[in-house]
C-alpha cells in the first residue's frame, strides 16, 4: 500500500500553487491540439468501420489508409505513414535513415550526439557488419549544440563542407543534461540551412508531439518521426510507429521497409485500428497531464535543492524531467518508489542492468499497460554521474502526483 508522507504532502500542495501559470498555458496548449486533432478526424470522415483490420497481403486496409491520413492532416504534411509493425522509436528512425540515405551520402546531426540506440545504426558494431550507415559506406557528421541550442555558424561551415544529403535533429534530450529543443529553436535553424542546402531536414520528434500548438513539419522540417509508445498513442495504442513528411520520402523509406515491388499497399495488421485512432486521439489531454507532472516535479524537487532540467518556467517541449540525483542510492531509490506507484508490476524489485543499445547499466521503472510504453508514468537512467534520473509520462496528473509523492518520500532526508 502506497502511504502518503504528510510532509510530502504539504510539499506537493505548496508547490502545485506555485505551478498555477504553468498548468494554465499548458490548458491552452492542449485545447488547440485537441482541436487539430478533432479536426483532422472529422476531415476525413473517420468512421467506425475504418477500425476493422486485415489480414495476410493487407490490400485495400482502408484502416490503414485513414490512420494515416489522419496523422498527415495532423502535422500538415503532403504523406504519412502509420504502422503497427514498427515497434518503437528507434526502429522508425532506423526505417528512415536506411531509406534515404545511399553510399557516400552523408548525414549530418546538428543536435549533437543522439540518443544511445542510434549509435549502432550510425557506427555499427566492432567486428560485425549489422547493416548500418558505416557498414553502407554512408558517412556521418554530428555538430554539438552550445548553451542548449543550435550552433549556427558552425552547421552553416559544415554544410559547406560536407554537402550532406540529410539534417538531422533530435529533438528531445535522450540521455543528454538538456532541455528539449523548442519548435522557436527548431525553425531558426532550418532556416538557416535552407538558405544553404536542398538537405533533407528529419526531426525525431519522440517525446514532443503535441507539446506545443507547432510541429516542426509546421516550420519547415520535410520529415518527422516517431513512437506509437509515446505521445502519438496516447497510453492506448498497444505498438507502432509514425512518419510525416514528403511524399517522395515517404516511399523511399516504405520501399526500404516492405519492398520496391510493394510499398505501402502491402502490410496487414488483423486486430485493426480502433486503439490508435482513440490513442491519437486523447494524446493531446494525456500529454497535458504528463507535462503537468514535469511542472510538478520540477517544482517540488527544485524546492528539495536538486537541479532539475527543465526548471520550473522553462519552455516544454518534451514530456521528461531530467532530475541529478548525484548519487547512485538516491537515483536506484526514486526509481524503485516510481515502480512501486505504478498499476503493473508494482512488487518488481528494481536492479541495473544491460539493455541493448546502451553502453551504460540501466535502471528502468516502467509498470504499464503497454511494454515499455513511455507516454505512461515512468522513470529510467544511466549508472554513470552525476546519476540522473529522466522522468516522463503519466496517463493521468493524478497518477503522476501520487507517483512523485512516493518517489520524493523514498528519498527525502537521505
Amino acid at each position: 500500500m502506497i502511504e502518503i508522507n504528510n510532509r510530502v504532502l504539504t510539499l506537493i500542495n505548496e508547490c502545485e500553487k506555485t505551478c498555477k501559470n504553468e498548468f494554465e498555458e499548458i490548458s491552452r496548449i492542449e485545447f488547440e491540439n485537441q482541436l487539430k486533432v478533432l479536426n483532422a478526424f472529422n476531415k476525413n470522415r473517420i468512421q467506425a468501420f475504418h477500425f476493422i483490420g486485415s489480414s495476410g497481403y493487407g490490400h485495400n486496409d482502408i484502416g490503414k489508409e485513414k490512420i494515416s491520413d489522419v496523422f498527415k492532416d495532423i502535422f500538415h504534411t503532403e504523406s504519412a505513414f502509420v504502422s503497427p509493425l514498427i515497434s518503437c522509436g528507434t526502429e522508425a528512425i532506423s526505417h528512415t535513415l536506411l531509406g534515404i540515405l545511399r553510399p557516400n551520402d552523408t548525414m549530418l546531426c546538428i543536435s549533437g550526439t543522439p540518443y544511445d540506440t542510434l549509435k549502432n545504426i550510425i557506427f555499427g558494431v566492432e567486428g560485425k557488419d549489422v547493416g548500418s550507415l558505416k557498414d553502407y559506406g554512408i558517412k556521418y557528421e554530428e555538430i554539438d549544440l552550445v548553451n542548449n541550442d543550435f550552433d549556427i555558424p558552425s552547421i552553416e561551415k559544415a554544410i559547406k563542407k560536407y554537402s550532406p544529403k540529410m539534417v538531422y535533429i533530435q529533438r528531445s534530450r535522450g540521455y543528454s543534461l538538456r532541455n528539449a529543443l523548442s519548435i522557436a529553436q527548431i525553425e531558426r535553424a532550418i532556416k538557416a540551412v535552407k538558405k544553404l542546402t536542398n538537405a533533407y531536414i528529419v526531426v525525431d520528434n519522440c517525446y514532443g508531439e503535441f507539446t506545443e500548438t507547432l510541429e516542426p513539419t509546421d516550420v519547415g522540417a520535410d520529415l518527422v518521426v516517431g513512437s506509437l509508445l509515446k505521445n502519438m498513442g496516447g497510453g492506448i495504442a498497444p505498438t507502432g510507429g509514425y512518419l510525416a513528411g514528403k511524399e517522395e520520402l515517404i516511399e523511399q523509406i516504405i520501399y526500404k521497409m516492405m519492398s520496391p515491388a510493394l510499398g505501402a499497399d502491402n502490410g496487414s495488421y488483423e486486430p485493426g485500428y480502433k486503439a490508435f485512432f482513440e490513442g491519437v486521439f486523447v494524446s493531446p489531454h494525456v500529454v497535458a497531464e504528463a507535462k503537468k507532472v514535469v511542472v510538478l516535479a520540477s517544482a517540488c524537487l527544485n524546492k528539495l535543492g536538486y537541479e532539475t532540467i527543465p526548471k520550473l518556467g522553462d519552455n516544454l517541449s518534451d514530456i521528461v524531467s531530467c532530475i541529478k540525483f548525484n548519487d547512485k542510492n538516491k537515483l536506484i531509490d526514486f526509481t524503485r518508489a516510481i515502480q512501486y506507484a505504478s498499476a503493473i508490476d508494482s512488487d518488481s524489485v528494481l536492479e541495473a542492468g544491460e539493455m541493448d543499445g546502451y553502453d551504460d547499466l540501466i535502471i528502468m521503472a516502467s509498470g504499464s499497460f503497454n511494454q515499455g510504453s513511455s507516454i505512461e508514468l515512468s522513470c529510467d537512467g544511466p549508472m554513470r554521474e552525476p546519476y540522473a534520473g529522466f522522468l516522463q509520462g503519466s496517463l493521468s496528473y493524478a497518477h503522476g502526483k501520487i507517483g512523485l509523492m512516493n518517489a520524493i518520500s523514498a528519498i527525502i532526508d537521505k
